[in-house]
């Protein structure tokens, strides 16, 4: 434009000269026209100046441009906004990120327990089974930060929290380094998000063995075909405050390795079919603190896999140091998916002859009622399958099921119906063994009470220390019962952010011990659990993530 312009100014100054010469040529026109010519003289004049005023405003106005992109490319001021189920902000550069996220799921449980046996009253009641809100972001390009709160039922705890490096590469893929609060890295179910598993309980074993988050620190690789996470956590501290729980104690807190590699492979997509196949393990070792109260077993696995009902297995605190491994196994076709998984828990029961107990004075003085009890082995599995109506499940480098694709979403005006999953699953809990039986003649019954109609000790916490003739021979204790459920359930896919979930369950209960009831020569085995049983249950979701 600007050459343009000066091109033009000197054609104009050369047609004024040629005005100019045949102006002189012709003296009898140049009286007559002189004013004219100058007239016209002048205006071409005025033209050329504002011309190159035109010219140097431009040259003004592009340098101004020129800097401000040169300042605005080397700001963190300037943001971009994008759209993944909530506001996501960044700057242009990627250098910062922020994005608030959260979940919703409100329940419905109706559960008949079967009370003639249990004893348990039947459910019909709702509940926020989660209600989250959080944030995650970037901070200088290579930290990721993760911060989430459940208010679920007017109480806070604390989820996701932690801070991660992911500065390191390997083959395009990031080594992690992870430290705060978030979930050992055990089982594919518990890895997965309860956003995407298909039933709305995980199963039982997780919830009964304490699969959970901790706190601790983390390295984790994940890419296309393979997926390696290993950590070493602690447990939230039980005391209140800076004085140990047990009289003789320092504080010292739980400690916990775990690990888990998995191998995909088939990840894939052939002409617009995903397929997927994924086996792994996982291993955790887990040791009480000597100031902690011992692992419990079973009170968060609920009968027919529906929270609101009652946890008919529950050992009591009996665990010094148990170890978990479990195998997985997930497959991807198209709309079909199959999993399975089978776990296995060793317990190692208190050793010595006596144990801490909290109404001990100077140095415990509870004597140990496990003395000669083998330690138990409990075992679960599981093996569930689904299909899509309208989308597809989908994989993360994980290891683990990620959001869905919806084909036809209930946008607004899209006229989509979204999409449906039929979903079927048989879950099994072993932990017990109907041939552990307490001998007749047994001495410590005293010993025993029954919690979820269990046979266990009254260890710490909020109960009694065990009487002096607990040592003389406590029986099998630690058995507790086998739950066995299987689960039919259908999830409507509104959008991939919404669902509403139906599932119908029912639970088998066996495999309790026996205990010895009468006295003296009149001992006879009673039943000591809920044998024949069966939990039944109907439960609904609405659920909501952002």
């Amino acid at each position: 434009m600007i050459g343009g312009l000066g091109k033009l100014s000197r054609y104009l100054l050369a047609g004024a000269g040629i005005i100019g010469l045949m102006a002189s040529g012709a003296p009898e026109a140049k009286a007559q026209n002189m004013q004219e010519i100058q007239a016209q003289i002048n205006a071409m004049q005025d033209t050329i100046k504002a011309l190159q005023k035109q010219v140097q405003d431009a040259k003004s106005q592009a340098a101004a441009a020129n800097t401000a992109a040169a300042n605005a490319s080397g700001s963190d001021l300037d943001l971009k906004v994008k759209w993944k189920g909530a506001p996501e902000l960044s700057s242009g550069d990627g250098k910062f990120k922020i994005k608030v996220r959260g979940r919703l799921e409100t329940d419905y449980n109706n559960v008949n327990q079967d009370t003639p046996i249990t004893g348990f009253p039947d459910v019909s009641a709702t509940e926020l089974r989660r209600a989250r809100l959080g944030v995650e972001g970037i901070l200088f390009f290579d930290w990721k930060y993760v911060l989430e709160v459940d208010f679920a039922n007017d109480s806070v705890s604390m989820k996701d929290a932690y801070l991660q490096y992911q500065g390191f590469k390997i083959s395009d893929e990031p080594l992690l380094f992870r430290i705060g609060n978030f979930k050992t890295p055990n089982t594919f179910e518990d890895e997965t998000s309860d956003r995407f598993v298909d039933t709305m309980e995980r199963a039982a074993f997780i919830n009964a063995w304490d699969i959970e988050r901790q706190i601790g620190f983390m390295t984790a690789y994940y890419a296309p075909h393979v997926n390696l996470a290993a950590g070493i956590f602690g447990q939230r501290f039980a005391s209140t405050t800076n004085a140990p729980l047990f009289t003789g104690f320092n504080g010292d807190e739980d400690t916990t390795f775990a690990a888990r590699v998995g191998w995909a492979p088939i990840n894939r997509e052939v002409n617009s079919v995903t397929q997927v196949l994924h086996v792994g393990g996982s291993y955790r070792l887990r040791e009480a603190g000597d100031d902690q109260p011992y692992f419990q077993y079973g009170p968060r696995a609920k009968g027919a896999d529906l929270n609101l009902a009652n946890a008919p297995i529950n050992t009591g605190r009996i665990g010094e140091e148990d170890t978990f491994w479990g195998l997985e196994a997930a497959g991807l076709w198209g709309p079909f998916s199959l999993q399975g998984e089978y776990a296995r828990l060793n317990v190692d029961l208190p050793g010595g002859s006596l144990i801490r107990s909290n109404n001990s004075v100077g140095t415990p003085s509870a004597l140990n009622p496990f003395i000669g009890v083998p330690n138990p082995e409990y075992t679960g599995w599981y093996i569930e399958g689904s299909w899509f109506f309208g989308g597809h499940k989908t994989y993360k480098n994980e290891g683990v099921w990620d959001r869905p694709v919806v084909n036809n979403p209930m946008f607004h005006g899209s006229g989509g119906w979204g999409a449906l999953q039929i979903v079927g699953k048989y879950d099994v809990l072993d932990m017990g063994d109907s041939e552990n039986l307490v001998p007749a003649g047994f001495q410590g019954g005293t010993n025993l009470n029954f919690v979820g109609a269990c046979a266990i000790t009254p260890l710490f916490p909020g109960v009694n220390a065990v009487p002096a003739d607990a040592s003389a021979n406590p029986g099998k204790v630690a058995e507790c019962g086998d739950m066995k459920t299987w689960v039919v359930g259908v999830n409507w896919w509104m959008t991939p952010y919404m669902r509403l979930m139906f599932n119908y369950a029912e639970s088998d209960l066996s495999g309790y011990p026996t205990t010895p009831a009468g006295s003296g020569t009149n001992l006879i085995e009673a039943k000591n659990g809920f044998d024949g049983a069966t939990v039944r249950g109907f439960g609904m979701r609405a659920q909501v993530d952002w």
